[in-house]
């Protein structure tokens, strides 16, 4: 047991659950199983992108983010489903229950993914029993299927949940590295984009190994401190704990959306931006937050992609506001070209509970006025009905599905 669980070091799993979209689509119709199946935004128009694929899809070509046109291109076959968000956050919860069950150390990262520390778990036996079982359990009372990385740390626990797929069970440690690590292509290395690939095998690094063995000056040169950083974690370090509290930290909240069609249209634009900032206040005020810049994201027809942003005076968290300020963006940065997609952030985001720390005294007492008033007019709004304020769109329910997997509101909910 001495082996697996070290003095000083630590012992962390990543749990990456297998083409999930598709796999509780599966779980929920077992008919679906066998067959090539992809799961798109949009599946009747053009915006439609592959968001995930089975292994049955994958085999043909299928690939995530693959236009709609492409993935039917190359398998004819293909069935293409609407994503259900809120069965795919169901089955999120109870696998994150699951993993609570076993350790307080879990950290979500995304919908479909997360980290254990299992250092202190030796009463449940050796770290491999531990991903047995929980493997076992997800599969059997969920019938989805996951890959599971056991590693001294997050990094390399990340790269072995991948190095085995579907159902996998992969153990990577620090003495692995050469053998198991190094081989790789550096495009291949979590936290290395096409761009920083591009730029890595620029100056000749093909692989992880290359990376690991760099010069640490000339890789300074060409990615900055990013350089420090990666070529620290190809040498499998990395000291970041799991920390199950890192999902609530954020620092930008945002909405886009493809149109159906490229468009000059105003009144088609203005319905979309009205859409976008209702998005970004509904998950402003799920967050209880505010944010003092505006982003907006303009993508042209031939996919020229713009971002422009503004710092602001004073912190901004509802519709009205946000709309504002993104309406003056896209008037001062769009060309007039046709428009695909639109989107629109507030950057610099901070709860309120924080930004009433640094606020004057004056500012203080006006907002917590307006928050009084707020308050006053939703209640009127409950006893008498929307149209009592009319210039007030009754909010919708905090718990809408959201419109895509990157959201992470929800990720703590397993909690409850």
């Amino acid at each position: 047991m001495q082996q697996w669980y070290p003095k000083k070091g630590r012992v962390i799993f990543h749990v990456d659950m297998n083409s999930f979209y598709a796999s509780v689509e599966m779980a929920y119709n077992p008919k679906l199983k066998g067959i090539p199946l992809a799961i798109a935004g949009n599946p009747e128009e053009r915006k439609g992108i592959v968001v995930t694929s089975s292994y049955e899809a994958r085999a043909k070509g299928v690939k995530t983010t693959m236009p709609l046109w492409q993935a039917r291109r190359l398998c004819p076959e293909l069935l293409v489903l609407r994503p259900n968000f809120d069965r795919y956050r169901t089955a999120s919860r109870e696998i994150f229950k699951m993993m609570a069950g076993i350790t307080a150390l879990v950290q979500p990262v995304s919908i479909d993914e997360g980290y254990m520390d299992v250092t202190d778990c030796q009463e449940l036996g050796n770290p491999l029993e531990i991903a047995k079982n929980l493997q076992g359990r997800i599969k059997r009372e969920l019938d989805l299927p996951s890959s599971i990385g056991i590693a001294p740390n997050k990094f390399l626990a990340k790269m072995a949940s991948d190095m085995k797929k579907p159902m996998g069970i992969t153990v990577l440690r620090k003495r692995d590295l050469s053998r198991k690590l190094w081989p790789l292509p550096i495009a291949e290395m979590y936290g290395v984009g096409e761009k920083t690939a591009a730029k890595l095998q620029g100056i000749n690094i093909n692989t992880i190994g290359d990376l690991a063995n760099g010069d640490l000056y000339q890789l300074k040169q060409v990615l900055g401190i990013n350089g420090e950083r990666l070529q620290n974690r190809a040498n499998g370090i990395d000291t970041r704990p799991v920390d199950p509290d890192a999902v609530h930290e954020f620092k930008s909240i945002g909405s886009s959306q493809t149109l159906p069609a490229d468009t000059t249209d105003d009144a088609e634009i203005r319905k979309l931006m009205n859409l976008l900032a209702e998005n970004v206040e509904r998950r402003m005020k799920r967050k209880q937050a505010a944010g003092k810049s505006i982003q907006i994201t303009i993508r042209y027809y031939d996919r020229r992609t713009i971002t422009r942003s503004k710092k602001l005076h004073s912190y901004i968290e509802n519709k009205q506001d946000i709309l504002y300020f993104a309406n003056e963006l896209l008037q001062k940065h769009w060309n007039l070209d046709p428009i695909r997609l639109l989107g629109i952030t507030v950057q610099d985001v901070e709860e309120k509970r924080y930004i009433a720390q640094q606020l004057s005294l004056f500012t203080y007492e006006k907002e917590a006025k307006k928050e009084n008033l707020y308050e006053a007019i939703e209640k009127l709004n409950e006893k008498y009905g929307n149209s009592t304020f009319k210039q007030l769109k009754n909010e919708q329910k905090d718990d809408q599905q959201p419109r895509t997997s990157f959201q992470k509101d929800f990720l703590d909910d397993y909690k409850d």
